[in-house]
């Protein structure tokens, strides 16, 4: 392993993640295994390094009031046992469908955004947050976080747009939260399980968490507008490259 290249790719998934609201662990993987780490190494080493990860790139979000403390806590509470259940049935079901199917997802709400960048708004009579709404991303969220051992912030911004209404940025915001604690449930199963290589944590994680506020710090600088069509097309080319390495 070359262990420059590794810091490279830390900082590059940590910029990327605090940019568009993820833990970087759906993005870092890929690119590990590519860098020659081996396959269960490299799902796992992400984990860790997204806990700071993303709570770093939330102080900057947090300092601009942006985080939706409520949706955070009702989210969390459907969502953290609902990944340790996904992680539990992990070896019953079969990963390969799954995943190529989340990818396909990923890919369809990414064109969407380019070709109709949101502007979110709550309907009128439409309670803020719909509960039946929060438990429905956040236990489906959670479901594929345990079963593809990340922490589901690729999907949870673009649900918390379209599903909840949220504006953009905020979503960033919260998804960003919400990450640093869906990551410690597969963190901890991994760490039991001896799949993660904590030298390698440490080499990712000094370039990334820092590289996660400066892209924070650049969304919360960016109009909407173009922003939203920048995330929409992240999430298709990251459907695509996924997809591509899956199949």
């Amino acid at each position: 392993m070359t262990w420059w290249l590794i810091a490279v790719i830390g900082a590059a998934v940590g910029f990327v993640a605090g940019l568009f609201g993820a833990g970087g662990s759906a993005v870092g993987t890929p690119l590990l295994h590519a860098a020659g780490v081996p396959a269960f190494y490299a799902i796992a080493s992400p984990l860790p390094v997204a806990i700071p990860l993303a709570a770093s790139a939330s102080v900057a979000y947090w300092k601009a009031g942006l985080i939706d403390h409520p949706l955070l806590w009702r989210t969390l509470w459907f969502a953290v046992p609902a990944t340790v259940a996904g992680a539990l049935v992990t070896p019953y079901i079969g990963g390969a469908p799954l995943i190529a199917a989340t990818d396909v997802l990923v890919i369809m709400i990414g064109i969407r955004f380019v070709l109709r960048p949101a502007v979110a708004v709550i309907p009128a009579g439409e309670p803020a947050h719909d509960l039946r709404r929060v438990a429905v991303v956040a236990i489906a969220v959670g479901l594929l976080s345990g079963l593809l051992g990340n922490s589901g912030g690729f999907l949870l911004v673009p649900l918390f747009v379209l599903v909840l209404h949220l504006r953009l940025k905020p979503a960033l915001a919260t998804s960003l939260a919400a990450s640093a604690f869906l990551a410690i449930p597969g963190t901890i199963t991994h760490a039991a399980l001896g799949h993660i290589d904590w030298t390698i944590v440490a080499v990712y994680g000094v370039a990334a968490i820092p590289a996660a506020y400066l892209g924070a710090r650049l969304a919360l600088r960016a109009p909407t507008t173009p922003l939203t069509r920048v995330y929409g097309a992240f999430l298709a080319t990251l459907g695509l490259v996924l997809l591509a390495v899956q199949l």
